[in-house]
């Protein structure tokens, strides 16, 4: 088992009053047999009444509302402490029909797994092209190699860049611009399984390092796919990695730009941009000392 501390806090400067629309977060992990939620608090300023609910996914979202009140700013921080279960994500066998690559979903897994079938973005030859060696795959080639080396190909030709921007790109131009953020490498890595027949979603999260014990950190991106005999398993483009115990998932979806960790609304002056700063910091935590 391992435990490990999350430190989420978001600001947004709007640099003159502002009346705050609502905001959706999704900020709390995914429990199951492999998380549990040992700890949580959530601070926003100026002060917010949150609801939660269980959306189609299954995904934990708050909702925030505020008062009328002018501000000049907002903060919303989250702190959550999680038990993490699944410490050998390899274990696990793939249904025979499954195995070998290409392979067709049963009947019954199709009509489920529909939605993460369906390609988001219009045809584009450069991905076409990245495609093509998968289409030409030999006989008796592993469909959990096809997914590895896909997932290591990505790494190695998209370099990793920290954009702030809102939304992903399209899998074309991340193939033609050779750079992205790890929400455009899952994103290219979710199109192309899903234009080979393979079902796949995208996910929002936290990934623990060495880089997020100081902070400085920001939320992460990755997908998974459904194997039939294994379930969803996640691939991790930016950090060349099969999801393991280092993963924190906080919500699923189909399409890319539906989760983002926070969303919402403000009325103020026109052309007002507002500065937003985010912080991420993902520390193991000191387990309990045995009792004597």
């Amino acid at each position: 088992m391992k435990r490990l501390e999350i430190r989420h806090t978001t600001r947004y400067a709007f640099g003159a009053p502002v009346r705050i629309g609502p905001h959706t977060l999704f900020l709390r992990p995914r429990e199951g047999h492999d998380l549990r939620i040992v700890a949580s608090r959530l601070d926003i300023c100026p002060t917010a009444t949150v609801t939660w609910r269980r959306d189609f996914y299954d995904n934990v979202l708050g909702a925030a509302t505020f008062g009328d009140e002018p501000a000049t700013e907002l903060i919303i921080a989250s702190d959550v402490e999680v038990e993490l279960y699944e410490l050998m994500p390899l274990d696990f066998i793939v249904e025979d029909h499954a195995v070998h690559f290409p392979f067709r979903y049963r009947q019954d897994e199709e009509t489920a797994l529909s939605p993460f079938l369906v390609p988001l973005y219009a045809d584009d030859p450069g991905l076409s092209q990245w495609l093509a060696p998968y289409r030409e795959t030999s006989p008796g080639t592993e469909t959990f190699g096809v997914l590895d080396t896909m997932n290591r190909r990505i790494a190695a030709e998209i370099g990793y860049e920290l954009r702030d921007e809102e939304g992903v790109l399209p899998p074309g131009e991340t193939l033609r611009r050779g750079r992205g953020s790890c929400r455009d490498m899952a994103t290219l890595l979710l199109e192309a399984c899903r234009r080979l027949g393979i079902a796949a979603r995208f996910v929002s999260g936290y990934v623990h390092g060495p880089a997020t014990e100081g902070g400085g950190a920001s939320s992460h991106a990755w997908i998974e796919v459904y194997l039939p005999g294994g379930g969803w398993k996640g691939f991790d483009p930016t950090n060349v990695a099969v999801v393991g115990p280092d993963h924190i998932p906080v919500a699923v979806h189909r399409h890319p730009e539906a989760i983002p960790p926070i969303a919402g609304s403000f009325v103020g002056p026109a052309g007002l941009a507002p500065i937003l700063a985010v912080d991420v910091q993902i520390s193991e935590a000191a387990h309990d000392a045995p009792t004597p």
